[in-house]
């Protein structure tokens, strides 16, 4: 899969994001921080899927809930209620983008290192219950 130029900076941007809002929560919800972070995530967001498609991942009409819940914990983060802000944007995640953890978990069992430590009995029941997999009965 090849990245144009645009979509390269929207990785390394959502990367940045995520890095500053772990440490935002690391270093007691620091508000300044946790701003930024949701800045660079949205920006990165809209830079690898594009203006239109990410528009219409948050306009669809099944994913209001996360929406509104996400767009609140970021709006709360900005007027300074981090605590508050990252609890309702963290429900947002879940319900917006928890479509993606089965296939992010899958990806993750395929690096040699990390696919051991999920492959063990009882992590590999936590993680396939947090991720939603279905396995099968037989």
């Amino acid at each position: 899969m090849w990245l144009t130029d645009a979509q390269k900076i929207g990785v390394a941007l959502t990367s940045f994001g995520g890095l500053f809002m772990l440490l935002g929560v690391l270093l007691f919800f620091d508000g300044a921080l946790l701003a930024l972070g949701n800045v660079l995530f949205l920006s990165g967001l809209t830079l690898i899927i594009g203006p239109h498609k990410t528009f219409y991942f948050f306009a669809r009409k099944q994913k209001l809930r996360g929406t509104v819940c996400f767009i609140g914990g970021i709006l709360l983060v900005f007027f300074k209620w981090p605590f508050v802000g990252v609890v309702v944007e963290t429900f947002g995640f879940l319900n917006l983008f928890g479509d993606f953890f089965p296939v992010i978990l899958t990806f993750l069992r395929q690096i040699p290192g990390v696919g051991h430590v999920l492959s063990l009995p009882y992590i590999r029941d936590v993680a396939d219950r947090v991720a939603g997999s279905r396995t099968s009965v037989v």
